[in-house]
């Protein structure tokens, strides 16, 4: 598959390593020189310039990406990233930073496909290492899987089906739910799936894209 990756921080560079170990092609599209030098230095191809540039994008190759994903300190270049990702029928994924806020989420939420934001991964780690967790057990298993949060939609076939009688293609796993506009949890087994309820799913990259598609029943 084929990533441009927004950004060549802290969060894009191990996004952009870790996809490239996987054998996935990567371009970095960076405004920082300096950070060009190093992404070209560890065998990244680059595109300098700024990522909420449609010209500068589509110099990355974003209309034959799979997926684009922002993750530059900038929210407001990051939407505008995943706004022209959007256009070019890429998925889209967009970096929030620590003036997080529920209204915030909500507000780009419905744009793009995921958010993802660091700064609340970074604390469940230090919290699971206060309490006596090995935080970087989890960190080695998600470099070899990939995790989603996913909407239900109206129409969905797993509307009204119970989470035990969810059946995932290949290695997907159902590991979190939530009803609308509540917070995930572990479900129990008889928990019945509703429109607009979100799921948490963990799976190998090569299947999560059929899984996703299973729940929303061919929507977008």
């Amino acid at each position: 598959m084929k990533f441009v990756i927004v950004g060549f921080g802290r969060v894009g560079m191990r996004t952009a390593q870790t996809l490239q170990s996987e054998g996935h092609e990567v371009i970095v599209v960076e405004s920082d020189h300096d950070k060009i030098a190093r992404a070209e230095s560890e065998g990244f191809a680059t595109v300098e310039g700024d990522g909420s540039n449609e010209d500068v994008l589509e110099a990355a190759g974003l209309n034959v990406a799979d997926a684009i994903a922002a993750l530059t300190g900038d929210l407001n270049k990051n939407f505008a990233a995943c706004m022209i990702g959007k256009h070019h029928g890429c998925r889209t994924v967009l970096r929030i930073d620590e003036d997080y806020r529920e209204e915030i989420y909500q507000k780009y939420a419905e744009d793009v496909d995921e958010i993802i934001y660091p700064e609340r991964l970074g604390a469940a780690g230090a919290k699971t290492a206060l309490l006596g967790g090995d935080f970087n057990v989890l960190a080695d298993i998600t470099e070899q899987l990939s995790a989603a949060s996913i909407r239900i939609p109206e129409g969905s076939p797993a509307i009204g089906k119970r989470v035990i009688e969810i059946d995932l293609p290949a290695d997907a796993r159902l590991y979190a739910h939530g009803r609308a506009n509540e917070p995930m949890t572990i479900p129990l087994p008889q928990t019945e799936i509703r429109a607009d309820d979100s799921i948490a799913l963990i799976s190998h990259p090569d299947s999560l894209a059929a899984a996703r598609e299973q729940l929303r029943g061919g929507s977008a």
